[in-house]
């Protein structure tokens, strides 16, 4: 069961003065009055979900393993980083999966891409394009390059069976190619974001192809979903989280800085990013999501965050037991020092550099901590870590009154870039 552990947030959070702004809170996303409310489908998603679709996942999934040796994923944003974070979270970062999983189609950069399409050159490849419109710019410019190549290898038939589309259910570029030559398609569903659709077939297709249980996946995010819904702020824990992290915002703190442990939960920093930054970031308001791998990132950001500037708060995301483990055995020479720690493991070595960090960040540094733990890294703690989240944010987000479900900023940057582009419709 996830957990909450609010005892090292320094200052005292006011759980009382929210119970009526998050029983107000909580009946506009139950009854989808508040703002963005279209997009509310994440929230019964885990038991709504599209039964067929996720059995032909499955079947997909099947199907790209038997035949082929990487699943190229080409998506941005929610796209991708759903997907990325749980692949890397449940398989580490030296996977033994029988099919290898590449992402493209997050960036512009001409040296990624054009060593991604070198490499592919000698490899069986199959295409997984993830676009609800199907024109967005990085997207497009790979899966151009990457059927490209592909149909110089095996031709145009055998192509289009290797590709598999993730998209509208009805419209868009994407879904009219997808139609015109044969693609499998899985739908984006309209009520459902694309930070918030790790869940559905964005997400679930390239997991199930690297061997993810997303039936257990899907059953821990039901539980959250169960388990979260109760508007008493006093009594649920992920509400206390959201309030925590607005009183905290109310109270100077302008930065979260999430905080993982483990190398492969790095990715999980960059969803949150995600969620949180775009969800949060209108209006001139919103924490600044950040993201930390201890111990790894102490020997850069330590210092700052120990007596820098105390503009951040740390939310820890812990694993409570490993998933594989080394012992650490004695030397007779002893010239590191170590032989204390003979016999021990490194996960309890892990265990205490967290530990003596928190102790030092709190009790030293002043930064207040939010410790969040899940027993296990497996399948089923990852999607009730994801629905956790995702809910914690539409909370966090109506309590700074805004729109959590858009994304009107993000627009800019495309017009301005397309004018320099010179892309037709778009003038100087």
């Amino acid at each position: 069961m996830l957990k909450v552990d609010l005892k090292n947030t320094v200052i005292n959070i006011p759980f009382d003065a929210y119970i009526n702004d998050v029983k107000a809170i909580d009946a506009k996303i139950k009854g989808k009055t508040g703002a963005g409310n279209d997009f509310l489908g994440w929230t019964s998603w885990p038991k709504d979900y599209d039964k067929e679709e996720f059995e032909r996942i499955k079947e997909a999934a099947k199907e790209i393993q038997d035949n082929y040796e990487v699943l190229v994923v080409a998506g941005i944003g929610g796209s991708y980083l759903g997907a990325r974070c749980a692949i890397e979270a449940l398989n580490g970062l030296f996977p033994k999966n029988k099919v290898q999983i590449i992402f493209i189609g997050n960036t512009l950069s001409s040296n990624y891409i054009a060593q991604v399409l070198d490499y592919l050159k000698d490899k069986n490849f199959a295409i997984n394009v993830i676009s609800k419109s199907g024109t967005t710019t990085e997207t497009s410019v790979a899966f151009r390059l990457l059927k490209e190549l592909l149909i110089s290898k095996v031709g145009v038939e055998r192509a289009s069976k290797a590709i598999y589309a993730t998209t509208d259910k009805a419209r868009g570029a994407l879904k009219t190619e997808a139609n015109t030559m044969g693609y499998k398609t899985f739908v984006i569903p309209d009520d459902i974001g694309g930070r918030f659709s790790v869940l559905t077939a964005v997400g679930l297709l390239p997991i199930a192809v690297a061997g993810g249980d997303i039936d257990a996946l899907m059953k821990g995010a039901a539980d959250a979903m169960a388990e979260y819904d109760n508007d008493d702020v006093l009594t649920n824990p992920c509400y206390k989280y959201a309030v925590t992290r607005h009183y905290l915002y109310n109270n100077d703190k302008e930065v979260e800085m999430f905080v993982t442990y483990e190398p492969q939960m790095t990715q999980i920093g960059e969803w949150l990013k995600q969620l949180f930054g775009e969800s949060e970031g209108k209006d001139g308001k919103g924490l600044f999501p950040t993201a930390c791998t201890f111990s790894t990132d102490l020997h850069s950001m330590g210092q700052f965050i120990q007596e820098g500037t105390k503009l951040l708060f740390e939310t820890n995301i812990v694993v409570e037991e490993p998933n594989l483990d080394v012992t650490i055995n004695a030397d007779k020479d002893n010239l590191d020092g170590l032989n204390f720690l003979a016999g021990k493991n490194v996960s309890y070595v892990n265990k205490k550099a967290f530990e003596g960090t928190l102790a030092a960040h709190v009790v030293d540094g002043e930064v207040p901590n939010i410790v969040i733990s899940i027993p296990k890294l497996d399948a089923y703690n990852l999607g009730y870590l994801f629905f956790f989240f995702m809910k914690a944010v539409a909370m966090s987000a109506y309590l700074i009154d805004v729109n959590p479900f858009n994304q009107p900023g993000v627009e800019i940057y495309k017009k301005r870039m397309f004018t320099l582009l010179g892309k037709p419709g778009y003038t100087k």
